[in-house]
């Protein structure tokens, strides 16, 4: 095999397939990234969860392919002068990697030892743009967690009905609720997505508004398509949480208030809180005013805040980070929160309920307030 292309389209497309190297194997080969040139230049990474492929724009002087240390060849990239790339194999899978004045020689394997993507059947799935994809990841992804005992609460719900996507998120603190308007009509669909395989996604996406992503859904496999890069990932089994018992549009309070005004309020009160520490904000609800306080052991912190208020007054204390971290992914310049009772959960979300946030309040029985 011989390829030459530009280092800056060749590191780009090395770093995408990087997200799909498996960091702990016991197979050398999933530590590789598999090199292609055949109609064109293809990388391809797999950790046998996650697969991803991408294509790079070069020029073929002759095809072949070759597995490659994935680590060692970005970092032999990386550091090379921003010039073109060749790279020469031979029959003993030495890869020769000249750049202007650069030449490093190292070992790969046979490319036949590769394990290709799984092919996902293009029979049902959507189309997004890159924008809309990226957005409600960032408002989703912050409520799943890394545990093996619940693995369902480290992936997402997608549910698909009629022409709404329903994305959830749950890490038995809070829930994350997104809905995207579809285009079209489409037939019932119901998956958990590994939220690693989101995060990558996402970082692989440009997230332009006229940039589109195709996800097509497989009974295991779920697949992006994109430019030039597939990403296909295998679904969490298993039946996923009831949300809707959950959820409720009872409220004994609902506030009005400015979100970058409360977030930065929660924001200054967390500066008297330890990592260690758990100590509550409680949140005083009055008339037209909400009153924020803590107290820790580095110190305490009291303020005001005017809010738009219908119901009755109401103390309630909650984590401040989970409510930080709810308000800093919403885009409306006011949220409304409801609140049942000191002991429910509150939830923030619009009027047309394109997202929502149930949040559990702390116990503060035996706090000061």
């Amino acid at each position: 095999m011989k390829i030459a292309c530009s280092k800056a389209v060749l590191l780009s497309s090395v770093n995408t397939v990087m997200k799909a190297v498996s960091n702990k194997t016991t197979l050398p080969i999933l530590e590789c990234i598999l090199i292609e040139s055949e109609d064109k230049i293809k990388l391809t990474a797999t950790d046998m969860e996650l697969g991803i492929e991408t294509y790079v724009d070069g020029t073929i002087i002759e095809p072949g392919k070759i597995a490659i240390d994935a680590k060692l060849f970005f970092e032999i990239i990386r550091k090379l002068p921003d010039s073109e790339i060749s790279i020469e194999t031979n029959e003993n899978y030495q890869a020769t990697i000249r750049c202007e004045k650069s030449k490093f020689t190292i070992s790969g394997k046979s490319g036949e030892d590769f394990s290709l993507l799984p092919e996902v059947e293009r029979s049902k799935g959507i189309c997004l743009s890159q924008f809309t994809v990226k957005e409600f990841i960032r408002q989703t992804i912050f409520s799943t967690v890394e545990n093996e005992s619940t693995k369902l609460m480290s992936g997402e719900l997608f549910e698909i009905e009629g022409n709404n996507l329903k994305i959830v998120s749950l890490d038995g603190h809070r829930i994350s609720i997104r809905n995207v308007a579809l285009k079209e009509q489409h037939e019932f669909i119901k998956v958990v997505v590994p939220g690693k395989t989101l995060n990558d996604v996402s970082k692989i996406l440009d997230g332009g508004v006229d940039d589109f992503v195709d996800i097509y859904f497989t009974d295991k496999h779920i697949l992006f398509e994109f430019n030039e890069t597939k990403v296909v990932s295998r679904l969490l089994e298993g039946e996923y949480y009831k949300i809707n018992q959950m959820l409720t549009n009872d409220y004994e309070t609902k506030i009005n208030i400015n979100k970058k005004e409360f977030l930065d309020c929660i924001d200054r009160a967390s500066l008297l809180i330890k990592e260690s520490d758990k100590k509550p904000i409680i949140i005083n609800i009055s008339n037209s005013n909400i009153y924020l306080k803590i107290d820790s052991s580095i110190g305490s912190m009291n303020e005001e805040l005017d809010i738009k208020k219908e119901g009755k007054d109401l103390i309630i204390g909650f984590n401040p980070k989970l409510l930080m971290d709810a308000l800093r992914v919403i885009d409306d310049e006011e949220v409304s929160i409801y609140f049942i009772n000191q002991k429910a959960p509150c939830y923030i979300k619009d009027d047309n309920e394109s997202y929502r946030y149930v949040i559990l309040p702390v116990n503060i029985s035996n706090v000061s307030v």
